[in-house]
């Protein structure tokens, strides 16, 4: 199979942006939700005790397991929780997906033992599944210890960068999008009902997308937040912060004063200029690509597409990839596909088998 590469610039236009000012937090990350790119960072891979913003990993498994809308009979697992919690009781019904309701909008460490106990079938088991799941996402600074965040029997340790990771991976779930961005929530169980009305202050802000807190004495304040400002989605971490509710709000100040999305990729306009083996047949992408930039960043920017050269292709096959590049750094990247429109001719010239072999 051969292939074919080509390198384009991507030209665009940009405005000047301003700089930013500096932050209280012993740790703190801006990411780019997009391309994973980090914008601004302090100590983003020191590993700290996270408290419970633990719990987007808790909530990721159980929206995993598949078994979202089962019925949960509660057991004695919540007994060994103390702190935050929606107080629920032994013998109680409740969906799997009302618990994590609890989890993320109340903090409930008795739903996160309720949670691991139901999905991982014990505790000890869960917390196997959460460490595993971490080093798949590329956490390399996270250990996990118990499901809530508590400092028994022993806290759990992550990095700002590990946790945006972390939530970025998180996000892609419809499910996860629509709890952590949630207000006030009612649940009706066999025994009682609840209301609860999500910790997360910063929901006040109509750009803010969701995230979680958490506390403890020995961890200090951690905040997860994630935002949509001018098509820009973005995540901010920190961990030990007395003031991250304005850290948070600095962070994204940084990014509207300093960035702009741009559409760098459109998918309904899609064409590669000077392509030529597929010339009879449609080549797509799945998604635009937006692409967040300062101005003094714009001549930096290129596209390499690598097609693969095959014969016998099937409609909606891949056949390539198109990679962004930012000053010789890969940020993004996206598929290409196929639709067939003509049977292509082969042609078995001599100068065309010359030119095949200079696209080896």
């Amino acid at each position: 199979m051969k292939k074919l590469l080509l390198i384009l610039l991507l030209a665009i236009i940009f405005v000047g942006r301003v700089n930013a000012s500096t932050s209280s937090a012993h740790s703190y990350i801006l990411m780019d939700a997009n391309t994973g790119r980090v914008l601004l960072s302090k100590d983003k891979d020191s590993k700290r005790l996270i408290a419970s913003i633990t719990k987007i990993m808790t909530s990721v498994l159980a929206i995993e397991s598949g078994k979202l809308d089962d019925l949960v009979v509660v057991d004695s697992s919540i007994k060994k929780a103390y702190g935050s919690g929606i107080y629920i009781e032994e013998g109680e019904e409740i969906s799997l997906r009302d618990l994590i309701y609890g989890l993320m909008l109340r903090s409930g460490n008795d739903a996160a033992s309720m949670i691991a106990s139901y999905v991982g079938g014990s505790e000890e088991e869960f917390v196997r599944m959460m460490n595993n799941k971490a080093k798949e996402i590329g956490m390399k600074n996270t250990t996990f210890y118990n499901p809530s965040g508590l400092p028994t029997p022993r806290g759990n340790y992550s990095s700002v960068y590990d946790m945006a990771l972390l939530t970025r991976y998180a996000m892609k779930y419809d499910v996860y999008r629509e709890i952590v961005s949630t207000k006030k929530y009612k649940v009706t169980t066999n025994k009682k009902t609840y209301i609860w009305n999500n910790k997360n202050k910063l929901l006040k802000y109509d750009f803010i997308t969701g995230g979680k807190t958490g506390y403890t004495e020995e961890s200090g304040r951690t905040l997860v937040s994630s935002a949509n400002i001018n098509n820009m989605n973005l995540i901010a971490v920190t961990i030990r912060d007395s003031d991250d509710w304005n850290t948070h709000l600095e962070l994204y100040n940084y990014a509207k004063d300093n960035y702009d999305s741009y559409k760098v990729l459109n998918k309904d306009k899609f064409v590669l200029p000077g392509e030529s083996y597929y010339i009879n047949d449609t080549l797509y992408i799945n998604n635009d690509v937006y692409i967040m930039l300062k101005k003094e960043e714009t001549k930096y920017l290129t596209s390499h597409i690598i097609l693969d050269k095959k014969d016998n292709i099937k409609n909606n096959e891949k056949v390539g990839v198109i990679k962004i590049y930012l000053d010789n750094n890969l940020i993004d990247e996206e598929d290409i596909f196929i639709i067939k429109n003509k049977k292509r001719k082969e042609n078995n010239s001599f100068f065309t088998k010359i030119k095949e072999w200079f696209n080896d």
